[in-house]
């Protein structure tokens, strides 16, 4: 009952239709970007990498999203810039052409910073926007916006294995259409963006006298447990989203189909856990949300390795929907930490998240090729404890 309530009070709300929009800009964005690892079997083939090489092209995406992010939010802290989001997907969709016909890891390795510097304008920009049009209701506003990124997220690798899979990996030219209906939704957004700048205008500037909630030397403390807690959780979701369909081809023997079917059940509990968290979080406090959706992934995260692949699924779903509950959590309380830069904060979250994520991924690849994909599983599973530093975060809901 709780959840129909703020959903009609979020529908009631003047600027649904821009959240909405934001929703599914993310999605289609973020289906687009799943292309990218969900056609790395088909790539190791074609090319004939190793793991370290897919490992490379990992890093070097998420470099380019992680350098950029932070630069794109302060900088459009500073200038606001309405037509951002557009953008953002010219670039991905130059590097999603890229990566369709690319014959040389030289050109794969352009492609997918294309796709990233895409994504590093995307991220912050359109988290900022939310945080601006969804007022009191920021959390469950985040969630939603963050759920769509998840929902595109999970049905891209099931495109991927219903479209590029039986035909080749030119075909992934066909997701263009995707990014053309993502210029198309970003079109309200980009309107009602300009309306609310102009309003701002117009208006006398509080948030410069705004105070921070905690003092400076707490904050840089909070800021140095949320990078360990953003540690512990990408790293552990980079052996999933990379490496996942390796794992089960390997160990199970699989075909490459069929690990995409498991790897939709993944993305689709990490959806399903960024659905929840936001919301609970508003409720419980976004201190308690981070400390049990990170810790108390452990479990499913340490069995994993030794059960059957039906028990598989069923552990990897469990880690995602638990993991992912902390995403919108960690986001939150860091922009509350520096209510007055959300471009620049949320950046540096997402920028450093996709850092993590791309570091680890090669370090991973390099990992599997010494001692095999299991092993990868098998020191992973521990990442999920350092949770339990989140009992340290100061708690914001007492101030």
């Amino acid at each position: 009952m709780s959840l129909l309530k703020k959903l009609r009070g979020l529908a009631s709300m003047p600027t649904f239709h821009v959240l909405l929009a934001l929703s599914a800009a993310h999605c289609l964005n973020d289906l687009l970007q799943s292309v990218i690892t969900a056609v790395y079997p088909m790539l190791k083939a074609d090319l004939g990498l190793n793991f370290a090489q897919i490992g490379l092209v990992t890093l070097v995406y998420q470099l380019a999203a992680s350098i950029f992010q932070p630069v794109v939010g302060y900088a459009f802290d500073r200038r606001p810039f309405v037509w951002s989001l557009p953008a953002g997907m010219c670039s991905t969709s130059i590097g999603i052409v890229l990566f369709a016909f690319s014959s040389t890891l030289p050109g794969i390795l352009l492609a997918v910073f294309m796709v990233g510097v895409g994504s590093a304008t995307l991220h912050p920009e359109a988290s900022r926007i939310t945080s601006l049009a969804g007022h009191e209701r920021r959390g469950f506003a985040q969630s939603v916006f963050q759920v769509g990124g998840n929902f595109g997220g999970s049905v891209g690798p099931l495109l991927v294995a219903l479209i590029v899979a039986p035909r080749g990996r030119q075909y992934v030219v066909v997701f263009l259409l995707f990014a053309f209906a993502c210029f198309a939704v970003m079109r309200p957004i980009c309107r009602w963006y300009r309306s609310y700048l102009e309003r701002m205008k117009h208006e006398t500037r509080e948030a410069a006298h705004h105070r921070l909630p905690l003092s400076r030397r707490r904050t840089l403390f909070a800021i140095a447990v949320i990078v360990v807690l953003i540690f512990s959780k990408y790293i552990y979701m980079a052996s999933l989203s990379s490496y996942y369909t390796f794992y089960l081809i390997d160990k199970f023997g699989v075909t490459v189909s069929q690990s995409q079917i498991f790897l939709f059940i993944f993305v689709v509990s990490t959806a399903a856990g960024t659905l929840v968290g936001g919301p609970v979080g508003d409720r419980y406090g976004r201190k308690l949300v981070i400390w049990v959706s990170i810790l108390g992934t452990a479990p499913f995260s340490l069995l994993m390795p030794h059960v059957s692949l039906a028990l598989t699924a069923v552990m990897s779903f469990c880690a995602g929907f638990t993991l992912s509950s902390a995403f919108p959590a960690i986001l939150l309380y860091a922009q509350e930490l520096l209510p007055t830069k959300l471009g620049m904060i949320s950046g540096l979250f997402f920028g450093f998240a996709f850092g993590v994520g791309g570091v680890a991924s090669a370090m991973l690849g390099d990992f599997a090729d010494r001692y095999g994909i299991e092993a990868v599983y098998n020191f992973c599973a521990y990442m999920p404890l350092l949770g339990a530093v989140a009992a340290f975060l100061p708690d914001l809901r007492k101030r």
